[in-house]
């Protein structure tokens, strides 16, 4: 009888690399005990968000830059994923046609890659190769307006770029306008095409930050940065529509600290929402209604360092795994079934500033 094959489950980790930090890093990672082993690292300045192709042959990272060759703009930057090491190696790199990319998806055919550009409020669409290597952009789109709190809402800020689970609309959380911006990107390949409805609105000052679908394919969740909210919409999946159903908060009701939030993941089996608070230190729970959408408190957990900005679920729901950003440590947790709520392993790993993790399983 033939034997399956072993399966190999990597992470990578993208960083800020102004303090030593290197760039991507690549751990074995062992799901029986949540155990990291580093592998190699990839040389890139500030890749600080990552996307992986769903065949998991290339990697994606923005480049989070005021200035790239010369130009006020980012960058944006493919890599081939190594079959046997894993490590990713550098293809080429785009200008990101905006100051400081923060956020990047691609499509589940590999055939385009949307950026965020979150100090220049654009989004736009590169076309990928054969080979992986990013095409010029297809396409720049600029938002306008602003929100109420003079300092950080004084223009728009692009925050993250979402696919829609079939790459019909792309959803741009533009932390400025209190808006999540929705574009058609079915009808005209490698085009913006304003949606219609052409946005979904938050309240005023909540700072739309990350977006992320349900499984069901019924609800979407926005975590928004300066509120510490979260907000669940229905999702007309016929017409891309947002209808918000409810927003909660992120932090305890006693915390009197300073915080924002940073990341929201659904859980694969959709029974529970996270999100991360960068000042409470913490990741948030809470549970679905299936019936509904509506999420319910669960509970927080510490993150188990300073500054957690994104996180990742493994593909099974099984562990979580946290950057902290200003403690140099990614953390993991085991995720208890039932109840949904993280608890640390003792397993952390050592890593300059940050930022993304994401899985592979081969």
């Amino acid at each position: 009888m033939t034997q399956p094959a072993e399966t190999s489950v990597f992470v990578y980790v993208g960083t800020y690399t102004g303090k030593g930090s290197h760039g991507i890093y690549t751990y074995r990672f062992d799901p029986a005990t949540g155990d990291l082993a580093l592998l190699g690292s990839t040389d890139a300045e500030n890749p600080s968000y990552l996307a992986i192709t769903a065949d998991q042959r290339y990697l994606y990272a923005v480049n989070e830059l005021g200035t790239f060759q010369g130009e006020p703009t980012g960058a944006v930057s493919a890599f081939a994923i190594d079959e046997e090491t894993g490590l990713p190696a550098l293809i080429n790199q785009q200008p990101s046609h905006g100051q400081a990319p923060a956020h990047l998806s691609v499509d589940r055919e590999g055939a385009w890659v949307y950026v965020a550009n979150y100090s220049s409020g654009t989004a736009a669409v590169f076309p990928v190769g054969d080979d992986g290597a990013l095409g010029e952009a297809t396409d720049v789109v600029q938002h306008e307006g602003s929100g109420p709190d003079a300092r950080r809402q004084e223009g728009p800020h692009a925050h993250s770029i979402t696919l829609d689970p079939g790459d019909r609309r792309a959803y741009v959380a533009d932390l400025g306008i209190d808006r999540v911006m929705i574009y058609d990107v079915a009808g005209t390949s490698g085009k913006l095409a304003p949606n219609d409805p052409p946005y979904a609105e938050v309240a005023g000052g909540s700072g739309p930050r990350h977006f992320a679908f349900h499984p069901s394919g019924r609800y979407a969740y926005l975590i928004n940065e300066m509120g510490n909210t979260l907000s669940a919409f229905a999702y007309d999946a016929e017409h891309g529509g947002l209808t918000l159903l409810q927003t909660v908060n992120t932090l305890p009701d006693d915390f009197e600290g300073r915080n924002t939030t940073a990341d929201v993941h659904v859980h694969p089996t959709g029974r529970f929402v996270y999100g991360s608070n960068r000042g409470h230190d913490s990741i948030v729970v809470h549970a679905v209604d299936s019936d509904t959408g509506a999420l319910s408190y669960v509970g927080h957990v510490a993150t188990g360092g300073s500054t957690p900005r994104n996180f990742a679920l493994d593909p099974t729901g099984t562990y979580l795994l946290a950057a902290n950003q200003d403690s140099d440590n990614v953390v993991v947790f085991r995720v208890d079934p039932d109840s949904g709520m993280p608890a640390p392993t003792g397993v952390q790993a050592s890593v300059s500033m940050p930022v993304c993790v994401k899985f592979v399983v081969r």
